[in-house]
């Protein structure tokens, strides 16, 4: 079972849009040098939506090479076409992938049969572990504490990213499924109390800028160490609300220029962080001494 802090890896970029091959692999080894536990390539943050199957793919089995077995890597699989879905699951599987991670169909709106029938497919014609992936914000569809449920039942589908922030909602999963499914948080600012809660780890944006601090937290919390978890999460809060200031990963790619971790690019219909948000992140960072 993946455990710990996961970091959904923003995809570096030229100005021209261009993936930044060197500065991916530059990030690649940052991470698991600083403890990073699992890497998630071509989630939300690495901007799955505007790379193309190929760029895609190719972003994967980078991740995949250099990495070499240190730490477990996590694709990004999903699509809002089953077809779809199915065929990137298969060639990430290829890839050598120890799982995937698999966003409710959006813009679709399906019903809960249609969620259910939809994972029961890429399950099926699918061999890797996968991770559901719930974020309604983004997708415009929930998939309900009983859908989850009725998948636990396939021995690939292996765990559910929760992004919701709702603890409440996290701990009726954890109840439902906690014996047969790994749930963890995709939403930072609640990733302590729902580990705490019983999830298993934190597939996390602040990772991207603070790898080290983020392991340390979610070490923590699945020791337990509820107090001193706690304080940690507080003292980090300024930089989980910092990252969502614009939609993601708008603020967290800002950050990482700023730091030097990359250039400035990030694909449209995504825009540079606005001017009047910068010098406020800016203060965040420097509190943190990051930049």
């Amino acid at each position: 079972m993946i455990t710990g802090s996961i970091v959904a890896l923003a995809t570096p970029m030229e100005l021209s849009g261009a993936v930044d091959w060197s500065a991916l692999k530059k990030l690649v080894e940052m991470h698991i040098d600083q403890g990073t536990d699992s890497i998630v390539a071509m989630g939300t943050s690495g901007e799955s939506a505007t790379l193309d199957a190929k760029e895609h793919l190719e972003v994967v089995a980078k991740v995949v090479e250099w990495v070499d077995g240190r730490i477990p890597v996590i694709a990004g699989t999903g699509a809002n076409s089953t077809s779809e879905a199915i065929y990137l699951t298969q060639q990430a599987q290829k890839l050598g992938v120890d799982a995937v991670l698999l966003v409710t169909p959006y813009y679709n709106k399906p019903t809960q049969e249609g969620l259910y029938l939809h994972h029961k497919a890429l399950a099926e014609n699918c061999t890797v572990d996968q991770i559901l992936y719930n974020v309604p914000g983004r997708t415009a569809v929930d998939m309900l504490p009983e859908t989850v449920e009725r998948l636990a039942d396939f021995d690939n589908i292996v765990g559910i990213k929760e992004a919701t922030g709702d603890i409440a909602r996290a701990a009726d999963v954890i109840a439902r499924v906690g014996d047969r499914m790994a749930v963890y948080s995709g939403d930072d600012e609640t990733a302590c109390d729902l580990i705490l809660a019983g999830g298993k780890g934190n597939i996390s944006v602040t990772a991207n800028i603070a790898p080290a601090k983020m392991h340390e937290l979610c070490v923590l919390a699945l020791d337990g160490q509820s107090d001193k978890a706690q304080a940690m999460n507080k003292e980090l809060m300024p930089l989980h609300k910092a990252m969502f200031v614009e939609s993601n990963p708008i603020p967290v790619k800002w950050a990482m220029h700023e730091m030097g971790l990359m250039g400035a690019g990030i694909r449209l219909p995504l825009t540079p962080l606005a001017q009047e948000l910068r010098e406020p992140l800016r203060k965040v960072l420097s509190q943190f001494k990051l930049v």
